[in-house]
């Protein structure tokens, strides 16, 4: 897999996209846990819902400085520059 040097355009994207994905995923997944699911989607609040805001941060800390990117970044193939230890 060959990376590139993205576009502005491109890493706009790959973040909303990792937004969006990580908000429904994680978001439906402890909707399920906790029983929050409703006719639209879900509805959390309290705890569960910070939970959620510490999960989707979570995956952007790992994705971005731990795994070499994130979900979207890899589709697109968006090089993410690992801090040097």
């Amino acid at each position: 897999m060959t990376e590139r040097k993205a576009s502005v355009g491109a890493r706009f994207l790959a973040t909303t996209l990792d937004l969006l994905t990580a908000f429904i995923g994680f978001g439906l997944a402890i909707a399920f846990a906790t029983g929050s699911i409703t006719q639209g989607g879900f509805q959390l609040t309290g705890l569960p819902a910070l939970l959620l805001i510490a999960l989707v941060v979570a995956y952007f800390f790992v994705g971005r400085r731990l795994a070499g990117g994130t979900l979207w970044d890899r589709i697109f193939r968006i090089a993410r520059p690992q801090p040097q230890a």
